[in-house]
């Protein structure tokens, strides 16, 4: 059951704890587990999957490089030990991938890039374009610059920000824990988990806490990430990392996981978000041929734009109306209110020459619209 499910997903985020990537003794890179997991990911890469890994590690192995005490660092030696490791960290992931004729790209965010709409935007075309390009993205918090109060604290969460921002299938959090169990893990009574249909108040309340020196993460972070996962359509496994190859090992059936099923597709989910969650800031009027492409299934092109009601930036959302004022549509918009208006009615092989910079071809992408009207597809 597993191996299929690994080998259907087609976009696939695989989060890398800092207690998998150092060796403790050390606290260098555990060098020869990285290159047996990237194996693993170059398979995946050469069957057709997309793959993007969300590493630790950093802070750990700069704290290793500066010769920093062990216990709980100050938030600049943390920023300090970071930028530090993340150019080993960097280094480490290019070598080994090209190894496998893969290019690698680094990609550091921090809590704004997921919660502020343009900056969202921008990442999630960066991965979108490097995935389709060919590449693995490795994404990292910046914790050269993130702050207390800002930063995720832990990658868990943010692989599963990820994950929902690019529409990912499946989310695997490798880790030294197996999955989830019913209690603390070696006491009398922990029974395993293998899936988990549904986040109840009884799952959560079996999380624990971190058990690892270089982890903030723990249990409770990971069903929080699985709930962030799940609920914008990626399935999500927890899987001890530990063995080399483990991601074939989970093909291969030869080790267990626990599985967070998610209730709607990666599309439908960003659609739900979209008609329910954001609210219009403008309106773009169409004219008869655009509301009958539209209603194919197409995506909506300058062209049959016929007019712009209201003010809004790149990626917020706006309705869209036929020429009587009924709202048939609502979507995120590629372009800026001020940008839309030099551009409707216009083909689109003509917005650079009327901006002055090469945009997105559709005012609005089909993946990014959800019609209103009773009987429509989208």
């Amino acid at each position: 059951m597993i191996a299929r499910r690994l080998e259907t997903a087609q976009r696939v985020v695989v989060k890398i704890g800092s207690s998998l990537l150092t060796e403790s003794a050390t606290g260098k890179l555990n060098r020869k587990w990285l290159a047996a997991l990237i194996d693993d990911l170059a398979a995946m890469r050469h069957a057709g999957q997309e793959v993007l890994i969300v590493s630790s590690g950093s802070i750990a192995l700069g704290r290793h490089a500066l010769k920093l005490p062990s216990g709980k660092l100050k938030l600049e030696e943390s920023q300090a030990a970071a930028a530090v490791g993340q150019i080993s960290l960097a280094h480490a992931y290019q070598e080994i991938l090209s190894g496998h004729g893969l290019s690698c790209a680094q990609i550091l965010l921090t809590l704004s890039e997921t919660e502020e709409r343009r900056r969202y935007l921008n990442a999630r075309s960066t991965m979108n374009t490097l995935l389709r390009m060919g590449a693995v993205p490795v994404v990292n918090e910046n914790d050269t610059v993130a702050t207390t109060e800002i930063r995720y604290g832990d990658n868990d969460r943010l692989a599963a920000r990820v994950a929902a921002m690019i529409s990912a299938d499946l989310l695997i959090l490798l880790s030294d824990v197996d999955g989830l169990y019913t209690a603390q893990p070696g006491t009398p009574g922990a029974d395993h988990i293998a899936e988990v249909p549904a986040i109840t108040p009884d799952i959560e309340a079996m999380a624990g806490d971190a058990a690892s020196e270089f982890s903030r993460g723990g249990m409770k972070t990971k069903v929080a990430a699985a709930r962030i996962a799940t609920e914008g359509g990626s399935h999500m496994l927890i899987a001890n990392g530990r063995m080399d190859h483990p991601l074939r090992t989970l093909r291969e059936g030869k080790a267990r996981c626990t599985w967070f099923a998610a209730h709607a597709s990666p599309r439908a989910a960003r659609k739900r978000w979209i008609s329910g969650t954001l609210k219009a800031l403008g309106s773009l009027v169409i004219d008869d041929g655009a509301v009958a492409a539209l209603e194919r299934g197409r995506s909506l092109l300058p062209a049959g734009i016929t007019r712009i009601e209201g003010e809004f930036d790149r990626g917020d959302a706006v309705s869209v109306c036929d020429n009587a004022g009924h709202e048939i549509a609502v979507g995120l918009s590629a372009y800026s209110s001020r940008d839309a208006r030099e551009i409707i009615g216009h083909s689109s092989h003509e917005i650079e020459e009327l901006l002055g910079y090469s945009g997105r071809a559709e005012m609005i992408h089909r993946d990014d619209l959800v019609l209103k009207r009773p009987g429509s597809t989208d």
